[in-house]
């Protein structure tokens, strides 16, 4: 898994769970991950990723967590463990600084914004697939959080979809050493088509073929 090519036209970059919660001081979420961040030096790296993507034209597509409202999960059957860490502390909610993007990624003109997924894949009870397909998306790059879980259950949904996944092993982050290390070294070499690290990825992109109409 070396020296990837992507078109501008067949790649989407897919960035997610940009929240505060999860990215800056103050989030609920933050210090759960802050010791992994810093160590991988995540916010620069994501900065750069995303920089990269609109330099060369690649489409930037936001896959969001859902937002906490209330009366989310109350009568559900079988939330999941995190969804029941969210009812409590009412992680990314609606309407809060918690729940906003992080300054630094705010959504641009042209971007597009797919719904809120409820568990962790970006593409189950969502338009993700549709709007890559509508896009002529063949190549996703995610980026984004947490790496063994929202990250991990969406690029491997991808693969099943038939897209050639990368992923980007410093544009993330996870609450354990041992919980990066299974995503990126365990894991993702079952599904992922390439594992890079940011800077190897801002090479390649700034080699991209081809160009949006």
């Amino acid at each position: 898994m070396s020296n990837p090519v992507y078109r501008a036209e067949r790649t989407g970059l897919l960035l997610v769970d940009p929240y505060n919660d999860f990215l800056s001081e103050g989030g609920k979420v933050f210090p759960m991950i802050k010791e992994i961040a810093a160590e991988v030096g995540l916010l620069d790296n994501l900065r750069a990723a995303v920089a990269a993507a609109r330099k060369a034209n690649v489409q930037v597509f936001y896959v969001p967590h859902r937002r906490w409202e209330p009366g989310d999960y109350d009568n559900w059957d079988h939330p999941n463990p995190t969804q029941r860490l969210v009812q409590q502390r009412h992680t990314f909610e609606k309407g809060t600084w918690g729940g906003e993007f992080h300054p630094d990624f705010q959504p641009q003109a042209g971007d597009i914004i797919i719904k809120e997924h409820w568990a962790q894949s970006g593409f189950a009870n969502t338009d993700l697939d549709f709007q890559l397909k509508q896009q002529g998306v063949t190549h996703v790059i995610a980026i984004g959080l947490l790496a063994n879980t929202c990250m991990e259950s969406t690029c491997r949904f991808a693969m099943e979809l038939g897209y050639h996944v990368t992923l980007v092993r410093d544009a993330t982050a996870a609450f354990t050493k041992e919980m990066m290390h299974a995503a990126h070294e365990l894991n993702g070499p079952t599904f992922a088509h390439e594992i890079l690290r940011t800077a190897e990825l801002v090479a390649a992109l700034a080699e991209v073929q081809g160009g949006r109409s």
